[in-house]
């Protein structure tokens, strides 16, 4: 099924090509192997398997802290975040408001205690800041500002990027063209430089020729969404934003062979009765996962999406579609599973609860993806006899003590308790302790990530505008 997945869209990049291609990029790619068809270029299936042996099949992104440093491709998953939300949803009402700067601040310090978020895509717009400019400039601030995990943004124009850049060369001590950046490189953009179906973006290509320039790791995105921009049938929309990714990775390796870049084929699903997006249920879950195999198969480091719930609540659908979606993910292998965590209302909404509460979720996760270890000491063929031949159970043995320590993860927020004991707690529900949990973080968790001098640098020579 992947070979014929795979051979409809090296097919649909050969036959049909790609639309709207800038002229700068339409000259590289001619030169690369490209062949002009009237107002579209296709791409012979020599040009994209040639490109994706040069591709690259894994790389290391950084944190500004070393040992939160992770390693992208192969068979290793992570989980983080993703996301433009839009609003958000209030820690005291419960109700959902218009994001802010000084919540994307909040949720960056948030995630930077959480051990199963692995880096960190801004996963809100400050809505507070019109001026797009002050808008990019003060993400990657609190970004800079509240972790020292990997760490992803988005650039609305490409002559946002080189200031941008001048101020992460300050933060990391230099004098702003020192070129800090590019030994470490621990910031990632995420852009979608095709528009499905099947052509280029102007704008997004200019992003990314600029990144490659600055050596920011790229995550290139197609977010195709069924039966509106893609295919209805779950293979044929495989088939073309399988293409539509391709064209994006010809892209990055015509200007740079090797160039450190996730491919992300993110397919997402529109309910047909309404027209709206649905980030969760079966469909979507199983496209994801599947574009994880996909990838994976051809080598390349995997991008897809997980958790992007319909609920608005933190309730019973909140929980079943986030867990299907990121367990189905994990198992296919995503090499980095975005917006797997905080993220709520179809990706209008993030949520500081759902933070705490995913983070726990993808621990059971990564306990199942670990299995089911087989040798001597776990099959306890010693252990079996001395308990039948004596105390005729196993609490309290060596073998007990050592697998408790070992084999299980023990929840903070899940309840094991018997119904009495909850009820004399007053009944307490996952979503009031998650509360507890995120603001408790909230009031304590205060990052100083940022040296004093390279923030007032910083701060000199831009508009910044959160607080401390």
């Amino acid at each position: 099924d992947i070979i014929a997945i795979y051979q409809t869209a090296l097919r649909l990049l050969a036959d049909l090509g790609m639309g709207d291609v800038p002229p700068q990029l339409e000259q590289k790619l001619v030169i690369c192997g490209a062949q002009k068809a009237g107002d579209r270029l296709l791409f012979p299936v020599e040009l994209v398997e040639r490109t994706i042996t040069l591709a690259a099949k894994g790389f290391v992104f950084h944190g500004r802290d070393p040992a939160r440093s992770i390693e992208v491709g192969g068979q290793r998953v992570h989980f983080g975040t993703g996301g433009a939300a839009v609003q958000t949803l209030d820690l005291e009402t419960g109700g959902y408001r218009a994001s802010t700067l000084r919540d994307l601040y909040d949720f960056t310090r948030l995630q930077d205690t959480l051990t199963n978020v692995s880096w960190f895509t801004r996963c809100c717009i400050a809505t507070d800041l019109p001026d797009n400019f002050d808008l990019d400039v003060n993400t990657v601030f609190a970004l800079l500002k509240g972790t020292t995990k990997p760490v992803a943004t988005a650039f609305t124009i490409a002559e946002h990027v080189a200031p941008i850049m001048k101020m992460v060369d300050i933060a990391l001590g230099g004098d702003g063209t020192s070129g800090l950046f590019k030994q470490t490189p621990f910031l990632k953009a995420h852009i979608s430089p095709v528009i499905s179906p099947m052509r280029f973006g102007d704008d997004a290509v200019a992003v990314t020729l600029e990144c490659i320039k600055h050596g920011i790791p790229i995550s290139c995105i197609t977010a195709a969404q069924s039966g509106a921009t893609a295919p209805a049938t779950l293979a044929g929309f495989l088939a073309q934003s399988l293409a539509e990714t391709l064209a994006s990775l010809v892209m990055v390796n015509a200007y740079s062979p090797g160039y450190p870049m996730v491919f992300s084929n993110w397919p997402l699903v529109v309910d047909l009765r309404t027209g709206a997006f649905s980030g969760g249920g079966g469909e979507i879950s199983v496209m994801n996962a599947a574009s994880a195999q996909i990838s994976n198969w051809l080598g390349l480091p995997s991008g897809v999406a997980s958790s992007m719930t319909d609920a608005k609540g933190i309730d019973a659908q909140y929980g079943s579609e986030k867990g299907i979606s990121a367990l189905a993910a994990g198992l296919a292998g995503g090499n980095m599973i975005y917006e797997s965590s905080g993220m709520t209302a179809s990706l209008l909404g993030a949520s500081f609860e759902a933070f705490v509460l995913d983070d726990e979720m993808h621990s059971l996760i990564y306990r199942a993806l670990r299995g089911i270890e087989v040798n001597d000491a776990t099959l306890g063929f010693d252990a079996i006899c001395h308990s039948v031949l004596n105390e005729g159970h196993f609490l309290g043995g060596t073998h007990t003590i050592q697998a408790m320590e070992r084999d299980y993860f023990y929840p903070k927020i899940a309840n094991r308790d018997p119904p009495i004991a909850w009820t004399e707690q007053g009944r307490p529900d996952a979503w009031g302790r998650a509360r507890d949990i995120a603001r408790q973080t909230l009031a304590s968790h205060h990052p100083d990530y940022l040296p004093e001098d390279a923030e007032k640098r910083i701060r000199d020579a831009f508009n910044i505008v959160l607080k401390d």
